[in-house]
C-alpha cells in the first residue's frame, strides 16, 4: 500500500520539502490510530441534516468548474468566484502537481458559503457529465462541517460533479493508507495578519506502474490514492492544472458577499498580510517536477473583490499572492 515511485520532494524521496512547516490536527493531541487502521471523521445526524438532500450529502453542486475564460462561465458563475493560476493546452500532459499553500481562517458570511484554497487536476471535456477532477487543499465550510474552522479536504468527480464523487471519505473512492491524518479534521496553527505564517505542502502524482493517483499533505507519508479505475479521462494524464482560491457568493440582496478569500486582504499587501501559493510544479511523464512556465491567471468578475498577482523569486520559484475581502466600497 505504497507508491512504486516517489517524485522529487514527496515523502519517501531522499529530500523533504524545504521551508514547509509541519501542521497538526487537534485530534492528534489524544494520540493516533493504531497501525492497520485509519482515522475517519465521525458523521453525525446534524451533518446530514445540513445538506440540501441525503443524496447530495458531501457533494458539490453540479458544474462548479473554475473556467479559464470569462466567456466560459455558465449560469452558476455568479455563485462561485475564483482567483486562480493555471496551465493547459497544446497537447501537454500532466502527471501530477504540487504547491505550498499558505493556511488562513477566512470569515464566511452565512451558513451556506465557503472559502477554500486548493489545487485541481482536470481531464476530459468541460461539458456536463464528463469532467474528471482531483482536488485537495484547505477550506472553511460551515455547511459541510458545522463550524468556521480551517480543515484540510480532498474532492473528486468523474462526471462533472453530477452524481459521482464527494468530499473526503464521505463516499467510496479514495483509499486512505496513512493513520496520522484525518480528512476534514481541523488543522492548527493558521497564519495571523502581520504575524506568524504557516503553510502546507499539497502533492498529487500518478504512479507510472500502478496507474493510481497518490496524495501527500505536508511532510507526512502519502495519505492514500484515488484508483485509476475511477477516471476515464484521467486514466493516462491530466490536461489542465489549476491552483488558487474559491468562494461561494450566495447573496441575493443585490450586494456582494463579505466572505473572505485567503487572508481576506488583497495580494498587493504582500507577505505576512496576503495569502500565497508558492513553489508550484507540475509532474512530467518522467515523474520529474517541472516549473509551470508561462502559467496564466484568471480572475472572475472583479479585481475589486478578489485579486491575484504573480510573485516569482529564487526561493519561492513560481508563486502568487491572491485573495480579498469581498464586499468593500469598491466591491458593493
Amino acid at each position: 500500500m505504497r507508491p512504486s515511485v516517489y517524485p522529487e520532494g514527496a515523502a519517501g524521496y531522499m529530500e523533504s520539502e524545504k521551508g514547509s512547516n509541519p501542521f497538526t490536527q487537534l485530534w492528534q493531541l489524544n494520540g493516533r490510530c493504531p497501525q492497520g487502521t485509519v482515522p475517519i471523521r465521525r458523521i453525525t445526524e446534524e451533518d446530514i441534516l445540513r445538506a440540501s438532500s441525503i443524496e447530495r450529502f458531501g457533494m458539490k453542486r453540479p458544474n462548479t468548474i473554475p473556467r479559464t475564460s470569462p466567456t466560459d462561465f455558465g449560469d452558476d458563475s455568479y455563485v462561485h468566484e475564483y482567483a486562480i493560476a493555471y496551465i493547459e493546452g497544446n497537447g501537454e500532459k500532466y502527471y501530477g502537481a504540487k504547491g505550498i499553500l499558505n493556511v488562513w481562517k477566512p470569515n464566511t458570511q452565512g451558513f451556506v458559503e465557503f472559502s477554500c484554497a486548493q489545487l485541481w487536476l482536470l481531464g476530459g471535456p468541460l461539458e456536463t457529465g464528463k469532467l474528471n477532477t482531483l482536488e485537495a487543499g484547505w477550506q472553511v465550510n460551515p455547511l459541510l462541517f458545522g463550524d468556521n474552522n480551517t480543515r484540510i479536504f480532498i474532492y473528486w468527480t468523474n462526471d462533472g460533479y453530477q452524481t459521482n464523487g464527494c468530499y473526503n471519505m464521505l463516499c467510496s473512492g479514495f483509499v486512505q493508507v496513512n493513520n496520522g491524518i484525518s480528512m476534514g479534521a481541523q488543522i492548527s496553527p493558521v497564519s495571523e495578519y502581520g504575524g506568524s505564517q504557516f503553510d502546507i505542502l499539497v502533492y498529487i502524482w500518478k504512479d507510472p506502474k500502478q496507474g493510481n493517483w497518490w496524495l501527500q499533505f505536508g511532510n507526512e507519508k502519502p495519505l492514500g490514492y484515488w484508483p485509476a479505475s475511477l477516471f476515464p479521462y484521467l486514466n493516462d494524464s491530466a490536461t489542465m492544472i489549476e491552483w488558487g482560491g474559491e468562494i461561494i457568493n450566495e447573496q441575493n440582496d443585490g450586494q456582494h458577499t463579505t466572505t473572505q478569500m485567503g487572508s481576506g486582504h488583497f495580494p498587493g499587501e504582500g507577505f505576512h498580510k496576503a495569502a500565497f501559493f508558492r513553489n508550484l510544479k507540475y509532474i512530467d511523464n518522467s515523474n520529474v517536477p517541472r516549473d509551470p512556465r508561462g502559467f496564466s491567471t484568471l480572475l472572475q468578475q472583479s479585481s475589486n473583490c478578489y485579486d491575484i498577482q504573480r510573485h516569482n523569486d529564487r526561493v519561492w520559484e513560481y508563486a502568487f499572492f491572491y485573495g480579498g475581502p469581498g464586499r468593500n466600497p469598491n466591491c458593493p
